[in-house]
């Protein structure tokens, strides 16, 4: 799958002050949380302690953060989506939902929709999220806009609960944070393969978010409208020694060309680009049987033969040259389809992950006449 395991470090201008007896507030205060893979077996241990087991669900793509909502604190598992900014889980009563989680106060409405045609609709309302740490136990941040949605519908699982939005409007978690992590928040995803060597996805705050060492890089963060994305400067692609220079997207043909995000497994380009990109991955290809991917979903598909050989994929951000491994740029569909993880899109281009294309503009919510 398209994981991309260099971490980045995002920033948010956005303060928000927190001020509460047990939870973080200093501003230079730190702490990290573990994902957990959609797919992974701890997803049957986290959702409830009465399920002994639970099924496994081997095409997922998304990664899940546990929180807890309310006092006394309801567990869930929610997905972590750095392309949006609601946070929001099921609530009942709930009209086409999958689970059930819990139940709200009616408060305003709101609706919120996704660029994969998912959506979600419910009720505002504030109340405590606490967030399990690796540190000193749990964090809380009181006083958190939710969405209780009661009319959710797409590609949402039975595992997740609903969506974690960490982007940099001002609904997303990060904002609503603020001052109490500085602002700053950097994480690293694995593949789900490595979660069985004991590897795990973490998800860092405040000072934690400090990303150094060797082999760290850098790009800059592009500040654009609308401010839920986070816009990156793509410069070219390379296929082995082939360097594909990329002409832009509909985000912009220099600066911010490109979002990253967390909340799928592929990475978009636009079609003219893609289909330069994929034709020469296409010739790269040594001992390459094609084949088709059942779901039509991608297009470049191999038997994954062992004399197969694929080639270097180098990403060319303004500032980093980040050099792709095969898991990045190959997923395996099945035990005899392996393909490229790119596709085309008729949008802007996404590096990473992202619940398919998404909107232009996401949906504005304004509190201002529920919350005062």
């Amino acid at each position: 799958m398209a994981t991309f395991q260099s971490v980045l470090s995002f920033a948010s201008a956005i303060a928000f002050c927190v001020a509460s007896f047990g939870c973080i507030y200093a501003h230079n205060a730190g702490f990290t949380m573990e994902l957990v893979h959609r797919d992974s077996p701890k997803t049957a241990a986290t959702v409830s302690p009465k399920e002994v087991e639970s099924e496994i669900i081997a095409n997922g793509g998304e990664y899940l953060m546990s929180l807890s909502l309310g006092t006394p604190p309801f567990e869930i598992l929610a997905i972590a989506d750095t392309g949006t900014d609601l946070i929001w889980t099921q609530c009942t009563p709930c009209d086409k939902c999958e689970s059930s989680s819990c139940s709200s106060e009616q408060l305003c409405q709101y609706p919120y929709y996704y660029g994969d045609r998912s959506f979600t609709n419910g009720n505002l309302a504030v109340d405590t999220v606490t967030l399990p740490s690796t540190n000193d136990g749990p964090v809380y941040f009181p006083k958190t806009v939710i969405g209780c949605g009661r009319r959710n519908n797409g590609t949402f699982d039975k595992k997740d609960s609903g969506i974690i939005g960490l982007g940099g409007g001002p609904m997303s978690l990060i904002s609503q944070m603020g001052s109490s992590v500085g602002g700053k928040f950097s994480y690293c995803l694995v593949p789900f393969s490595s979660e069985s060597a004991g590897n795990s996805s973490k998800l860092h705050f405040g000072r934690n978010a400090v990303v150094s060492g060797s082999g760290v890089q850098s790009t800059p963060l592009i500040s654009k409208d609308p401010d839920t994305f986070y816009y990156l400067t793509l410069e070219a692609m390379s296929v082995g020694d082939k360097k594909i220079e990329f002409g832009g997207s509909s985000f912009g043909g220099s600066e911010g060309n490109i979002i990253i995000d967390s909340g799928t497994s592929l990475t978009l380009f636009p079609v003219n680009f893609f289909t330069e990109f994929a034709t020469a991955v296409e010739n790269a290809v040594i001992n390459g049987e094609r084949t088709q991917d059942a779901s039509g979903l991608l297009s470049h598909c191999y038997r994954p033969t062992p004399d197969l050989k694929v080639p270097v994929i180098t990403a060319h951000f303004n500032g980093a040259d980040v050099v792709l491994q095969t898991l990045n740029t190959f997923i395996l569909i099945s035990d005899d389809v392996l393909c490229l993880a790119f596709k085309l899109t008729q949008s802007g281009a996404i590096f990473e992950r992202t619940r398919d294309s998404p909107m232009s503009k996401p949906p504005a919510i304004n509190t201002d006449e529920c919350f005062v």
